[in-house]
């Protein structure tokens, strides 16, 4: 009898919560547009991927040899020549305003010191005002060179009837997971829930506030309503539009941007609905620890965009991070659920693999939702 007087004081919450939401479009309309602005922004936009690097190129030797490297640079995906340049100046000029990431310099005895087996340099000059970009170019353009001079070594012992060239090392390269090197495939998971921690947190942190600054909690303090009711109740209410988002976030990621789903999609689908619920109590936390609604959303979003953004791995490798922000990123649940999202989307692995971070997210909405209920607790009380 107790249970179903709890069920319908819940149930009459979350229906009062969803009649708010429908009654008020602004919140309505930035609960299910912002995440396919989002995710049409940082999915065309954000791109970790280096291809078609401005390259100017400087021939002092202007023999075949040198032609020919410098039409292997003009046939790479990675390269984009601009054009030719005869003098340092033009070069620095080009870096200095940012027309040029890589300036490729072929001295005049390139070609004699190539064919004589001698050491024949290439001078590479790049803008490392962006030291990540250009250590990826540089990576690029020196092995392009490097095969370069050894294929045409190659060939000149080859027509001398010696030996056949051999490099010391056959190297065969195999990416798995992500094939195509896209860059796309590696941030559309991480970005959904991103998304979903930050819609989460943001929705859900005005609701106490909300409530206190309409003189409406006074009501909900004169009745028999428990603080887990209201807890469990508002969030039911936002979790069926998270859920939306969700579903809508997945799609877009496999229809529009091509990523592909290799694992278990009702996995997917119980990972994300555990995540939003912990992003949810979240939300209502920070909105019982602030009667403002400005400084519950202040609240709310420091402590949902900065760590899914900056401490999840979504962007940043955690394992290049600092021991104690490494440490530091464990309380976060985002971490997780974007280790569960790659998992699942690029290796198609499963709950025997994922079951650790899966324990870690039902672990953090079990606290959350104890603390958010004591917290409201007091505030009824």
């Amino acid at each position: 009898m107790k249970f179903r007087r709890s069920l319908a004081r819940t149930v009459a919450i979350a229906r009062k919560e969803g009649l708010h939401i429908v009654r008020d479009p602004r919140s309505l309309i930035m609960a299910l547009a912002v995440p396919f602005v989002m995710l049409l922004l940082f999915g065309y936009a954000l791109t970790l991927d280096v291809d078609r690097v401005p390259t100017l190129v400087y021939d002092h030797d202007r023999s075949p040899q040198s032609r020919e490297l410098i039409e292997r640079f003009a046939g790479s995906r990675y390269f984009r020549i601009l054009g030719s340049v005869d003098e340092y100046s033009s070069i620095e000029r080009s870096i200095d305003r940012d027309r040029a990431l890589l300036a490729v310099v072929i001295p005049a005895d390139y070609s004699r010191n190539l064919l004589t087996s001698r050491p024949a340099e290439v001078q590479l000059l790049l803008d490392g005002s962006d030291s990540n970009t250009a250590s990826i170019a540089l990576g690029y353009a020196e092995s392009l060179v490097q095969m370069y001079a050894f294929e045409l070594r190659a060939r000149a012992i080859d027509r001398r009837g010696g030996q056949q060239l051999k490099p010391p090392v056959e190297t065969r390269l195999r990416v798995w997971y992500n094939s195509e090197l896209q860059s796309r495939n590696y941030i559309v998971p991480g970005l959904i829930a991103v998304i979903l921690m930050i819609i989460a947190a943001l929705l859900t942190s005005l609701t106490i506030a909300r409530e206190w600054e309409m003189g409406s909690m006074e009501q909900l303090l004169s009745t028999p309503l428990r603080a887990h009711e209201l807890v469990l109740g508002k969030m039911l209410a936002y979790f069926a539009l998270g859920l939306i988002d969700m579903v809508a976030s997945i799609a877009i990621g496999i229809q529009l941007f091509g990523v592909p789903l290799r694992g278990n999609p009702l996995l997917v689908l119980v990972s994300g609905g555990v995540f939003l619920v912990g992003a949810l109590f979240w939300g209502i936390l920070v909105s019982a620890l602030a009667r403002s609604q400005l400084l519950a959303y202040q609240l709310g979003m420091v402590t949902s965009y900065l760590p899914a953004f900056l401490l999840s791995g979504f962007i940043f490798a955690i394992e290049s991070m600092p021991a104690v922000i490494q440490g530091i990123t464990y309380i976060f649940p985002s971490r997780y659920f974007i280790m569960i999202l790659k998992g699942i989307f690029l290796k198609g692995v499963g709950i025997q693999v994922l079951w650790v971070d899966f324990a870690f997210l039902l672990a953090y909405a079990s606290i959350v939702f104890v603390v958010a209920t004591k917290k409201v607790g007091q505030k009824l009380a």
